[in-house]
């Protein structure tokens, strides 16, 4: 069994003190809205035509933007009808460094495998957050691991938004995904607190953790 969780990476990426209290005090339950939010990935169709169901989706967008999004994701995206009707639902899987579960696994004929990760936040106005691009690199290469094969392209979703983004896994994102690894391989005590607090104010253990912080006057 490889040592690191899908998860484990993503955290190590966003804040080495945060995997290690997750390893300390074992990782929170999913709570139900991520669960609500996550099947809207298996509910597309229906929501673009059923204008009852989307009124009462947990989604954060008017119903006309998120209608727009999705029907400008099925234009864009190769194999849409695998997307929405994926060969495999929240399939483990176990590669050379780490394991986890991908919410989807779509079977291409004509290009293999790809996974597809599905995130209840907010997405950014381009691409995706870097840890969440450790996590999609992970999955990745676990799957291409089970299935001996390449896996270039993973699937991104922020269902309550209704975007849908696909993924290259470049250089720059597998070196990313390295750097995690190392860092996740590292973390056998508490981590050096963050410089900063930018990204402390979502995290469940900012109230016990805490970060140093320097005025401007001591930077310079």
């Amino acid at each position: 069994m490889p040592p690191h969780t899908f998860r484990d990476l993503e955290t190590a990426a966003y804040c080495p003190r945060k995997l290690y209290y997750r390893r300390r005090d074992g990782p929170p339950d999913v709570p139900d809205d991520v669960g609500q939010v996550r099947d809207l990935a298996f509910d597309y169709e229906r929501l673009l035509s059923d204008d009852a169901a989307l009124l009462a989706a947990p989604v954060e967008v008017a119903p006309g933007t998120f209608r727009d999004r999705v029907r400008a994701a099925r234009r864009r995206l190769d194999h849409w009808d695998r997307l929405v009707d994926p060969a495999g639902r929240d399939v483990f899987l176990s590669g050379k460094d780490a394991r986890g579960v991908a919410h989807k696994v779509l079977a291409l004929p004509d290009a293999g495998p790809r996974p597809s990760l599905v995130f209840a936040g907010a997405p950014p106005d381009q691409g995706v957050w870097e840890p969440q691009s450790v996590r999609l690199v992970a999955a990745a290469k676990a799957l291409a691991w089970e299935h001996e094969c390449e896996v270039e392209r993973a699937y991104a979703e922020y269902p309550a938004y209704g975007t849908i983004r696909c993924v290259d896994l470049s250089v720059r994102r597998t070196g990313q995904y390295r750097r995690a690894v190392r860092t996740a391989d590292s973390v056998d005590g508490p981590p050096a607190r963050a410089a900063t607090d930018a990204k402390c104010s979502p995290c469940d253990y900012r109230e016990n953790c805490g970060v140093q912080t320097r005025s401007l006057r001591s930077i310079l």
